[in-house]
Order: C-alpha cells, then sequence, then structure tokens
C-alpha cells in the first residue's frame, strides 16, 4: 500500500472515529499533497509524499517554537500534536551513531576538508538521509566535523 494510500485510510478511519484533531491534521496533510500534484502536474510516489511530510513538519515545528516564545501555550500544544500524527508516517528515523557513520562516509566520498565543502556533503546525504533524520541535525553534524 502506498504511503498516499496510507493517509487516505487513516483519514476515513478518522472520520469515523470522530477524531477531529487526527483528521484535520491528515486533511492538511493530504491537501499539500494534492497541491504539490497540481503544481507539478504528475502522481507522486512515495519518495515525494515524505518530503512533503518532512516540509510539513518543519512548519510545524517552527510554528510550535514561535507559538512558545509569545507564550501560546493551547498553540503550541495544537502544533505538537499535528507533529505527533505527521511523524508517524515517517519511516523509522536513524540513530546518532548511524547519521555520524553517513556523514564520515559522505565527507570521505567527496573528499571534503574544510567548512566550504559543506554543499557538497549535503548534497550527497540529503537523498540518502531525507524523511529519515532531522536535516537541520544533520547540517549541524557535517559543519562539526569540517571544522575539527
Amino acid at each position: 500500500m502506498s504511503l498516499k494510500a496510507r493517509l487516505q485510510d487513516d483519514m476515513k478511519t478518522a472520520m469515523r472515529a470522530r477524531d477531529t484533531a487526527r483528521l484535520s491534521a491528515i486533511r492538511l496533510l493530504l491537501a499539500a499533497i494534492q497541491q504539490k500534484e497540481v503544481d507539478a502536474q504528475t502522481t507522486l510516489d512515495d519518495t515525494a509524499v515524505l518530503a512533503v511530510i518532512d516540509k510539513q513538519l518543519k512548519q510545524r515545528r517552527d510554528s510550535a517554537s514561535q507559538y512558545a516564545t509569545a507564550g501560546r501555550s493551547d498553540l503550541e500544544a495544537a502544533e505538537r500534536f499535528e507533529i505527533s500524527v505527521l511523524e508517524a508516517y515517517l519511516p523509522a528515523g536513524l540513530s546518532d551513531a548511524e547519521i555520524d557513520a553517513a556523514v564520515a562516509e559522505a565527507i570521505a566520498g567527496v573528499g571534503a576538508t574544510s567548512p566550504a565543502d559543506m554543499g557538497k556533503v549535503m548534497a550527497q546525504l540529503k537523498p540518502a538521509l531525507a524523511g529519515r533524520a532531522d536535516m537541520a541535525q544533520v547540517s549541524a553534524r557535517v559543519k562539526a566535523a569540517l571544522a575539527a
């Protein structure tokens, strides 16, 4: 079953269960996927759907941190709930050791020696780690490894 089909089934399940918060989060995600399909004039595969989920998660995390800064705990809690719903559709995350190993391998693969080579390293890591690791964390690890 494709990821998009799973989302649609989960939407129907949430409708039947009258779980409005979960239903809203899934509908927003499906709307983002549909918008991407309309823009690209194609049907998205699971990899592209994961990229949309990752983008939606990033937006939710940014919103949650801004709500926390503004002292709006009610809105922050709503964003955190949506984050938990969306994270359920991502593949299992990588451990810190696996991320560090991938970073070391990518640095060796492109022959990076200075922070100026960070773009080359990230270009190699992004397709391999997208959806399985927070790319902001990966970027920080690459920066630290190249600075050392």
